[in-house]
């Protein structure tokens, strides 16, 4: 009779078994097909990324059919197999449902090309997506470790005597992470009001570079020179920032130029214009050059000009400036910076022979 038995038993494990790796493999193809077609929402991959929260499921739902065969239960105890059956659902659903968020947030920031010179809009919707992301992953997790451990009754009684006995203990630990609690609402406040967005261009601590990443409690700055800048979230809440891109990306740029006083301003300006239509850095806005201060050895002249986004502005600055000042070298050398020093000779009065009636040349010099 015992032998009757387990050969049933070993028949019905092998038909679950062999039955569960059919159904995976039919939904495994279904939901590949479905991802290929152009009229989904769910991406090419998203059958890969799937697959082993699937295999999950469909393990926990074969343990739930094993339990209803009381046989079962002369070899694993039952409540082994149905708490690990339970946590096998939760772990399954919970990654299902963060990949789905995913595979939404990724179909939604398709539409929006972030490549484009006025790219606001994009950033916008990318910065209001990452950091939401994260704040509903953040919430899905914590809602499932929390049913998960709320499963097992002896933790669950630990948990309530701990929650009735501990309330100064929890006053203090709410005053122990009130600053972290700051930084992650800090971030939530960035993905709403927005003072940064992705991509943007920003001075932070003398440093100038682009946000690269926004995340609930930091946020990433990729220096120009490749280097990374980490900063909490409630930086950019509590600390003036410099951002270039706030409204749009084109900006202005600004080149500096000292020269003497005899130098011809129409001859600057006449240049800086064919240096700037020279080039495909310069948008066509703004061409504009203006003495903006004259100080006792030099004049200072502005060349102000357009660019559709800082970088572009940084090179078509050091453009001009460089070519301003092979211009006024080759055309202009007399009007380089230079100092004057006059020099008069002491003569004695009283002495009849050292007056000079004319003054000599060396009376003036110029250096």
């Amino acid at each position: 009779m015992s032998t009757y038995i387990d050969s049933r038993l070993s028949l019905f494990l092998v038909i679950i078994l062999i039955s569960g790796i059919l159904v995976f493999t039919l939904l495994f193809y279904a939901l590949k097909k479905f991802g290929k077609s152009p009229r989904t929402i769910l991406p090419v991959n998203f059958a890969t990324r799937i697959r082993i929260p699937l295999a999950l499921f469909l393990l926990a739902l074969i343990l739930r059919i094993v339990l209803v065969r009381k046989e079962i239960t002369a070899y694993i105890n039952q409540d082994i197999l149905s708490h690990a059956s339970t946590l096998l659902f939760i772990t399954s659903i919970t990654w299902a449902i963060i990949l789905v968020i995913k595979a939404f947030k990724r179909n939604i920031l398709t539409k929006y090309d972030m490549s484009v010179s006025d790219n606001v809009h994009a950033r916008k919707i990318y910065t209001q997506f990452s950091v939401l992301e994260r704040v509903i992953i953040f919430v899905i997790v914590l809602f499932a470790v929390s049913i998960a451990l709320m499963s097992f009754e002896n933790i669950r009684a630990i948990g309530v005597s701990i929650l009735t006995s501990a309330g100064i203990a929890g006053i203090i630990i709410g005053f122990a992470a009130q600053k972290a609690l700051g930084t992650l609402m800090a971030g939530i406040q960035i993905a709403f009001t927005q003072p940064i967005r992705i991509d943007d261009v920003v001075v932070v601590e003398g440093e100038w570079g682009r946000i690269e990443e926004i995340y609930l409690t930091y946020v990433v700055v990729k220096i120009w020179d490749k280097r990374r800048l980490v900063l909490p979230t409630t930086y950019f809440i509590e600390k003036p920032f410099q951002n270039w891109t706030r409204n749009s990306s084109d900006i202005l740029g600004t080149v500096f130029i000292y020269t003497d006083y005899s130098v011809p301003f129409d001859a600057l300006r006449h240049e800086l214009t064919r240096i700037l239509e020279s080039t495909d850095l310069w948008d066509g806005e703004v061409n504009v050059l203006q003495v903006t201060d004259t100080k006792n050895e030099v004049v200072e002249t502005r060349a102000l000009m357009s660019a559709k986004d800082s970088p572009t502005s940084w090179d078509l600055r050091v453009l001009v400036r460089e070519k301003l000042v092979v211009f006024i070298q080759n055309n202009y050398p007399h009007s380089l910076p230079r100092t004057r020093v006059e020099m008069h000779e002491i003569t004695d009065s009283k002495d009849p022979e050292n007056t000079s009636t004319s003054p000599e040349p060396s009376d003036l010099l110029r250096k």
